[in-house]
């Protein structure tokens, strides 16, 4: 997974996900809107109405000065621990 930042203010984030589909960046998006510091999460994968863009775009909009990178980073961490919970629900119902 490459990240390619665009755009970065103290409050709004944009960020290319190469590599990444509709399944990982709607976890991620749902994930982001859980954080009571994040006032919007949205991603444009739609090639034909982004000037030709293929790869997901992520943009954050974070509010009472909380750090949209860092909120990412949590969200990031967030996706890998239910990711961790689901292998070991899902290896102790198959034994």
């Amino acid at each position: 997974m490459e990240l390619r930042v665009i755009e970065k203010t103290e409050e709004e984030l944009r960020i290319e996900v190469a590599g990444e589909g509709h399944t990982f960046m709607n976890v991620l998006k749902g994930t982001l809107l859980e954080n009571d510091d994040v006032a919007a999460a949205t991603y444009d994968v739609n090639p034909e109405q982004s000037g030709g863009q293929t790869e997901p775009i992520l943009s954050i909009t974070t509010e009472g000065g909380a750090d949209p990178l860092d909120v990412l980073e949590d969200a990031a961490g967030d996706v890998s621990r239910k990711t961790d919970e689901l292998r070991s629900a899902f290896k102790a119902a198959s034994a």
